[in-house]
C-alpha cells in the first residue's frame, strides 16, 4: 500500500536526517535505519528467491552492502531507491550463482511443496475467515505467486517493483536505469503475460 504524502515526507525526512547522523559517525542511527526498512526488504528478496532462509541471508547482505556504501550517499536518489536497486541486484547475482542454482534444484526435489510453506504477510488479517474461505486465500495467493515467479526475470522485475512494493514509475527507472517510457511498457508486457498465467486459475 502507497503511504499519504505527509507520511512519505516524513519517511524521507527521517531517512535523511539518519543517513546524516551516520555518516557524521553516529552508527545507532544505521540501526534506525535497518527497523525502518528492514520488512520491505526481506519481502523483496523472498519475492525473488522464495525461500526463508535465503531471503533472510540476502537482506542481510544488502545492508552489509549498504553499511559499507553509506558514507558515500550523496543524495542523488532517494535512499529508498537506492536500497532497493541493492537489494534487487543482491538478489539477481545470488539466483545467478551456481551454489543457489544447485541448492535450489536439490531443494526442489527434497520437496516439492517447499516453495509454499512461507508467504509474506500469512495470518494477518483484520478479519477472521471461515477455514474454506482461508483455504481458498491461499490457494489464490499461491496460484498468484507461482504466475509471478514463472514470469521472465526482468517481467517478474516490473511486476513486483510496481504491484507489490507499489513503487512509482520514477523509481523504478531509477532502479533499473530504464527510461520510465521503457518501465510502463515493460510492466504492461509482464502484467499481459501474468493474466494469460493465471486464465482459468480463478
Amino acid at each position: 500500500m502507497n503511504k499519504k504524502p505527509d507520511q512519505l515526507n516524513k519517511v524521507l525526512k527521517d531517512d535523511a536526517d539518519l543517513i546524516r547522523a551516520f555518516q557524521s559517525g553516529n552508527k545507532r542511527a544505521f540501526d534506525d535505519l535497518v527497523l525502518t526498512h528492514k520488512d520491505k526488504i526481506f519481502n523483496l528478496c523472498y519475492w525473488y528467491l522464495q525461500d526463508y532462509q535465503e531471503a533472510n541471508e540476502q537482506a542481510q547482505e544488502t545492508f552489509i552492502k549498504v553499511f559499507k556504501a553509506l558514507k558515500n550517499f550523496r543524495f542523488e536518489s532517494s535512499f529508498s531507491t537506492w536500497l532497493h536497486r541493492i537489494t534487487v541486484n543482491t538478489c539477481k547475482n545470488k539466483i545467478k550463482s551456481l551454489e543457489y542454482r544447485f541448492r535450489e534444484k536439490t531443494d526442489s526435489l527434497d520437496n516439492p511443496e517447499m516453495a509454499d510453506h512461507f508467504n509474506p504477510g500469512d495470518g494477518i488479517s483484520d478479519e477472521i475467515h471461515s477455514p474454506d474461505v482461508a483455504l481458498e486465500k491461499k490457494q489464490r495467493s499461491a496460484s498468484v505467486r507461482k504466475a509471478i515467479n514463472g514470469l521472465p526475470e526482468a517481467k517478474k522485475t516490473m511486476i513486483v517493483l510496481r504491484d507489490i512494493e507499489g513503487l512509482s514509475y520514477e523509481e523504478i527507472a531509477d532502479i533499473t536505469g530504464l527510461k520510465q517510457g521503457t518501465v510502463k511498457s515493460k510492466l504492461a508486457r509482464a502484467r499481459e503475460d501474468l493474466k494469460n498465467k493465471l486464465k482459468g486459475a480463478f
